[in-house]
């Protein structure tokens, strides 16, 4: 099992990760929740990782999200008719 099995999930750490890290780690805790033969807290672990690695995906995704709606808003906005 890697690092993220024996990791529990906790929200300092993964609130320290970039996007990109969070996502890489997160495929990697599916494909080993995928591929079963670890045992139940270990099966456990990996979810709870997972879970929040989903949601710390998901901030960044929203705060993109808003930067986007932002920018889109002061272009329309400022831009004269």
């Amino acid at each position: 099992m890697t690092e993220a099995a024996n990791s529990p999930a906790t929200p300092s750490d993964v609130a320290q990760l970039s996007y990109e890290q969070a996502r890489e780690e997160l495929i990697t805790v599916v494909s080993q929740l995928e591929a079963g033969g670890a045992s139940l807290e270990q099966s456990l672990a990996l979810w709870e990782r997972g879970e929040a690695l989903a949601a710390r995906c998901e901030s960044w995704l929203e705060g993109a999200r808003q930067r986007l709606e932002s920018a889109r808003q002061r272009v329309e906005g400022g831009a004269p008719e």
